[in-house]
């Protein structure tokens, strides 16, 4: 069955709309206007969470809606509801024509249909009984344990969403995706003496439970989390100064996504307010650094067949071997600025209007042995994994906090340190990339971006980086 079989099942079947009357009333409320589309979607989540040996919370929710758009020139009018019902349609018909006040627009094309499909459409809370999830909880506490006398506390959660959604276009048009998306988190606490630390570790992706069922898969979360809280234990605190930082593979893309991709996205870059507006053509950072947005990978937790307007994700090249290539589109900026949308319009849920975000932002490997970046550093720290971070979207400066990180001496991985945190601008900071790894790793599959009170999964990546002459926040007296 198609996902356009399925959705209708859901949206039309189920509720007793009439698809034709719909449709009327889309065309009719967005006549005259620029853009625009009725999101309709239905969603089923659930999440189980053991704390010490015991199930702390189990849940199950079923969520429906619809959101309707109406874009006019820059203003846009959105009605939400969920009440999935001609009646409450026609209502926010009548809420969303206020943006006209007379404008009469060209109804921009609808986006080019794809039968393209990057991950499976089954329902992954339907596949695995509560039984068995709550099973392999307790197999993950009581195996990491087993692992080590000094493990106090063990935390751990499975979760999984189904999320159907259907957008209709003024013209008739329709497209339709089912996204499935489960994750599994792990978190041990250790304790030596007076001290205790934390090591935490995930994954997840568009994929069916049984992928984390498998014991060599949770068990390499638990191994990770573990090693992570040991590392802790060990720790020192960090050195503060301006000094070389070598980043890890990976997750520490992260840094990447808020220092660098916010400043992409195609809003904040139309109203001038990015630290990049303007900037297409010009040397944004080192050469050798390519950054791309790629929504197109299959099963990976920020990838999307379509976006939330209909539109095909794609791999989209933002800055290519330092030189700023563009912008992440959605399209209502993309119409603005003159440009193509690139399937980067994206909501939380239908009560929120699509905006431009990230899907998997990464930065392409480069041609140095992650070993030969090491032995070039005198004296730095090595940044493996990071925690929360800030950044300011005009001026482009950012801080990140390193739940993982090591001194280098000489060419050498000392001592773990811990406070470690980075200052910096982006832009600035992009210029200071002087060595690339061979070995691009993405995330594991955990990642969450929030903008404008929204949140929406994403991915990161990169490889080994050098940089020169950040300055890192320390805790050593």
């Amino acid at each position: 069955m198609t996902n356009l079989a399925v959705t209708n099942d859901l949206f039309f079947d189920r509720t007793g709309m009439d698809s034709g009357r719909v449709e009327a009333i889309v065309g009719e409320a967005l006549a005259g206007m620029d853009d625009g589309e009725l999101f309709l979607e239905y969603s089923q989540s659930e999440s189980v969470a053991l704390d010490d040996g015991r199930i702390k919370s189990a849940s199950f929710d079923t969520t429906q809606g619809f959101g309707l758009r109406a874009v006019a020139g820059e203003a846009a009018g959105y009605a939400h509801a969920s009440e999935l019902s001609e009646a409450a349609i026609r209502r926010a018909a009548t809420t969303v024509r206020a943006v006209a006040s007379g404008h009469a627009g060209t109804f921009a094309d609808s986006p080019p249909g794809t039968n393209r499909s990057l991950y499976t459409d089954l329902n992954p809370l339907g596949m695995v009984d509560l039984a068995a999830k709550t099973r392999l909880l307790a197999e993950i506490d009581a195996y990491a344990r087993s692992r080590d006398p000094r493990v106090r506390q063990v935390m751990a959660s499975l979760s999984g969403v189904w999320q159907a959604v259907q957008i209709i276009r003024p013209d008739g048009r329709r497209a339709a995706d089912i996204r499935p998306l489960v994750r599994l988190n792990v978190a041990v606490v250790v304790g030596e003496g007076e001290r205790m630390e934390t090591g935490s570790h995930g994954a997840g992706g568009r994929v069916a439970y049984e992928y984390y069922l498998d014991p060599d898969h949770w068990k390499a979360q638990v191994e990770e989390a573990l090693r992570q809280a040991l590392v802790n234990l060990g720790s020192v605190p960090a050195p503060a100064g301006e000094m070389t930082v070598v980043l890890g593979p990976g997750w520490p893309g992260v840094m990447l996504h808020e220092a660098v991709g916010h400043g992409l996205e195609g809003d904040f870059n139309r109203k001038k307010t990015s630290a990049f507006s303007g900037m297409i053509g010009q040397r944004v950072a080192s050469p050798g650094v390519t950054v791309v947005d790629d929504g197109t990978l299959p099963d990976r937790r920020g990838s999307l067949s379509i976006d939330d307007e209909g539109t095909p994700s794609s791999h989209t090249v933002l800055i290519e071997d330092g030189i700023l290539k563009g912008y992440m589109q959605d399209r209502l900026n993309a119409r603005l600025l003159g440009a193509a949308p690139t399937g980067n319009g994206r909501r939380e849920s239908f009560a929120h209007a699509p905006i431009p975000r990230m899907t998997n932002t990464f930065m392409l490997a480069g041609d140095r042995d992650p070993r030969e970046i090491l032995l070039s550093v005198k004296r730095g720290l090595y940044a493996v994994n990071f925690g929360g971070g800030s950044v300011d979207i005009t001026s482009g400066k950012f801080v990140f906090s390193a739940s993982e990180a090591y001194l280098i001496e000489d060419g050498r991985i000392g001592a773990a340190v811990k406070g470690a945190t980075l200052i910096g601008n982006g832009p600035d900071a992009m210029g200071k990339v002087t060595m690339i790894g061979n070995d691009l790793k993405l995330d594991d599959g955990v990642g969450t971006c929030g903008k404008d009170g929204q949140g929406v999964p994403v991915g990161v990546g990169q490889p080994t980086l050098r940089m020169d002459g950040l300055t890192v926040g320390g805790t050593a007296a």
